[in-house]
């Protein structure tokens, strides 16, 4: 496969990381180094985990978490010993089919098994090669910041260390913001710091800041303190990636300060051109705007699951997008995509493949073409998904068909062919007593009649739009109410 579109693959992939939030990176920005603390100072080892005991080469015992067992947490707090011996590890699959909002990982771990976490899985979006916990990383900053002192980049300042934008040719690199948004009072959030020589200068080793009690401190040339968030990913990427990038990922709000303090730190360390490429993701909003956490609005796996929606079905919705547009989540539109994925399942298993005939290399090179040129164009995702529909509706055999659709589900990654094998696979309901669903629908059907004759609207609505949610569609006729699956 060409370089190029493994890269392609990999952007797909992050596009799915950026627009659904499965997990927090570890992020050391000194507001989330206090929260940490604050659960570290607050909350107890959670109990009822399972352990699984084990040993290294050298004979010494470890344990692995292997699951929640009868823990009830929602923030699990694993602890750094079990049975008087060092938790090290976390297996495979330990927290999948699982509701917790956060897991905090005692120093002790150094393995995360490649399932523990496995939404991403669901979501047909590759784990990465190397999992890093940033406090493994702290002789690798402090050699860091040692390099930009030693070249001039970086200064001493009221016990901090900080990075010399006024030593660089170019420090706005992306082009979107105005110098004067870094004002003080001009940007909400930016607070004036003294120590800096100019206001664009950003911090990368604290050893004085207003987070004085935090747990997180380690020992360093300059004192007793604890690395910037920009350091951080420049000195981990530096480890695993060495000093050539071909393409960085994150989402629009990394661009600036984090992705340009990145960019200005690691070229003046390595003294040349660090990453090729960079791609940012636009956000998922609501109607109401940006989804976060904070509003209460933080789309899991697990929930679409909840709510009966195939979590490929969350991905067909997001390819259905451009990732430099911004994204707009509603029930009611990814019910739109669920139907529209699932037609596309029962279309191509429609197709028969007859080992009599022969692949139409002309057709395949055209739509070939065609989905190359969509992705090819800024990684239209949209177009390559219309790619898909014009092979279906193409004038040639199945077999070619069944082909080319195969070849273009190893960038969408939409199980396409194992979905329809799956759907044409599944034997009919057997006719006779009806089953769970129908007599739950008809039963909020009748409630609705109820509600709508005591001219309850409000109920009656509520009830329409809990049965759509559920992926059944209510119409209202002459006989009385008729539903059917969206």
């Amino acid at each position: 496969m060409k370089k190029s579109l493994l890269i392609k693959m990999l952007v797909m992939a992050l596009v799915l990381v950026s627009v659904l939030t499965l997990a927090s990176c570890f992020d050391s920005t000194p507001g989330s180094l206090e929260q940490i603390d604050k659960d570290i100072e607050n909350r107890k080892d959670s109990e009822g985990l399972v352990f699984k005991e084990g040993k290294d080469g050298d004979g010494n015992k470890y344990y692995s978490v292997t699951g929640l067992g009868e823990c009830t947490d929602k923030i699990v707090v694993i602890p750094e010993k079990y049975n008087g011996a060092p938790v090290t590890r976390i297996a495979n699959k330990a927290f999948s089919e699982t509701d917790i909002e956060r897991v905090n990982i005692p120093e002790t771990v150094t393995t995360i098994a490649h399932h523990a976490f496995a939404d991403c899985e669901k979501l047909n979006i590759k784990t990465p090669d190397v999992v890093e916990p940033a406090t493994n990383c702290i002789d690798e900053f402090i050699s860091m910041v040692q390099g930009l002192i030693e070249k001039g980049y970086a200064y001493l300042a009221g016990g901090n260390v900080y990075f010399d934008t006024s030593k660089l040719d170019e420090y706005y690199v992306f082009n979107k913001h105005d110098s004067d948004e870094l004002m003080v009072g001009v940007r909400e959030g930016v607070e004036e710091d003294t120590n800096k020589k100019n206001k664009n200068d950003f911090v990368l080793l604290f050893t004085k800041s207003k987070f004085e009690e935090q747990a997180l401190k380690w020992d360093s040339p300059w004192g007793v303190g604890y690395p910037g968030w920009h350091i951080e990913c420049s000195a981990i990427s530096l480890k695993h990636l060495g000093e050539h990038l071909d393409i960085h990922c994150g989402g629009i709000d990394n661009a600036f300060p984090h992705h340009t303090n990145e960019i200005a730190q690691s070229e003046a360390f390595i003294g040349h051109k660090w990453c090729n490429f960079w791609f940012h993701v636009l956000h998922l909003n609501t109607n109401s705007g940006k989804m976060s956490k904070s509003k209460g609005e933080f789309l899991t796996v697990s929930l679409l699951e909840e709510k009966g929606y195939n979590p490929l079905a969350y991905r067909f919705f997001c390819l259905q997008s451009h990732y430099r547009k911004q994204l707009v989540f509603s029930y009611e539109n990814l019910d739109g995509a669920a139907t529209a994925y699932d037609k596309l399942l029962k279309k191509i298993a429609a197709l028969k493949a007859n080992d009599a005939d022969e692949l139409d290399m002309d057709a395949v090179a055209k739509l070939q073409g065609s989905f190359k040129e969509a992705l090819d164009n800024d990684i239209n995702t949209s177009l390559a998904v219309t790619a898909v529909y014009d092979v279906l509706k193409a004038n040639t055999n199945d077999k070619t068909k069944l082909y080319l659709l195969a070849d273009f589900d190893k960038v969408l990654s939409l199980d396409l062919i194992e979905g329809a094998k799956k759907l044409s696979e599944t034997k009919e309901e057997p006719q006779g007593e009806k089953d769970e669903l129908t007599l739950y629908v008809e039963e909020q059907i009748a409630l609705r009649a109820a509600a709508k004759k005591e001219k309850n609207f409000a109920l009656a609505d509520a009830i329409r739009n809990e049965l759509l949610e559920k992926g059944i569609v209510l119409k209202d006729t002459r006989e009385g109410g008729k539903w059917e699956r969206a």
